[in-house]
């Protein structure tokens, strides 16, 4: 992917399609969609964590350009984008594992900078990454601590580092059991445990730490349907406690169902923002892709028929 513009007018728009017919001029503003940004106006909600302009260039290959962003609380925000539309960069960016060259990042208002992870992560903002990262011959309880280790008090702790295992393994089953996340025996080895299992103790993990945001990277991607609901379910639930999730996938199913706003990226910016309730599947894929652009009032407007057919959207 370079730096060049968009190519959003190779093909002047000749159709709307959606909820609206007044289009907006594709060429100007990059819209939002029917949710827009966080609105400043007084008593609006706003963003737990923020972008504005994001920039991050590596020599002639832009990965970030110019992207906003905006997670509000109590959501799940999936991030979408095709193969190289540069989200994960974005998210990269957002949780500290890469610095952008320009832009502004906002925690709960605030302008932040991570020199880090562990920025993010002093901030409250934990990741589960697609390798789960997680220790397979440690046991549950060391795993949910690792990192964060619990010591034992006195001499025991601060000179021969022993660590308190009892403790750990208490306040383990316990969030566990706020997440309802049914595990036998908190000391055996992670290996031992399934594919959706060893997600849902990552998952916890995050969640047992995270006080602003929770991310998400595919986390259904190499589970099966059974699986894949547990941890739909518990993202759910982090959710309800009361922390936000970012979620990446690419799977449209789950994200319709699991998600309460949708962020389109596309060539390293954001496209749009919907409510999956607003929009089909077909849409949402053409709006990825290009084919569909959305205006600001919410209404699409076909910006490549062939590629639009192509993801069963029909100009009307």
């Amino acid at each position: 992917m370079t730096g060049q513009d968009v190519p959003g007018d190779k093909q002047a728009p000749a159709t709307t399609r959606g909820k609206h017919t007044d289009a907006a001029n594709h060429g100007e503003a990059r819209p939002d969609g029917p949710s827009g940004q966080a609105s400043s106006a007084e008593g609006e909600p706003q963003p737990i964590l923020g972008a504005r302009g994001l920039v991050k260039r590596y020599g002639q290959v832009t990965a970030i350009d110019g992207a906003d962003f905006d997670l509000m609380p109590d959501e799940v925000l999936a991030v979408i984008g095709d193969n190289g539309a540069g989200k994960t960069s974005l998210i990269k960016a957002l949780t500290g594992a890469l610095v952008p060259d320009a832009g502004e990042i906002r925690l709960n208002g605030e302008p932040i900078r991570f020199a880090g992870p562990q920025d993010a992560r002093a901030r409250g903002i934990e990741t589960v990454y697609q390798d789960l990262a997680v220790a397979p011959s440690m046991d549950i309880a060391s795993n949910m601590f690792l990192g964060r280790e619990i010591r034992r008090r006195g001499v025991l702790g601060s000179v021969f580092r022993l660590l308190d295992r009892k403790t750990m393994r208490e306040q383990a089953a316990a969030h566990l059991a706020s997440l309802k996340v049914g595990i036998g025996s908190l000391t055996q080895p992670v290996e031992t445990l399934s594919g959706g299992q060893r997600q849902a103790v990552a998952v916890a993990r995050a969640a047992a730490w995270a006080r602003s945001v929770v991310v998400m990277d595919e986390p259904t991607a190499a589970l099966g349907v059974k699986e894949s609901g547990q941890v739909l379910d518990l993202i759910r639930r982090i959710r309800d406690s009361g922390v936000p999730v970012i979620l990446i996938s690419h799977n449209m199913p789950h994200v319709f169902e699991i998600a309460d706003r949708v962020h389109v990226h596309r060539l390293g910016r954001r496209e749009a923002v919907i409510k999956p309730s607003e929009y089909s599947m077909a849409e949402v894929v053409a709006i990825m892709t290009g084919a569909l652009s959305v205006t600001p009032d919410g209404g699409t407007v076909v910006a490549d028929s062939d590629a639009a057919s192509a993801a069963g959207v029909h100009a009307s």
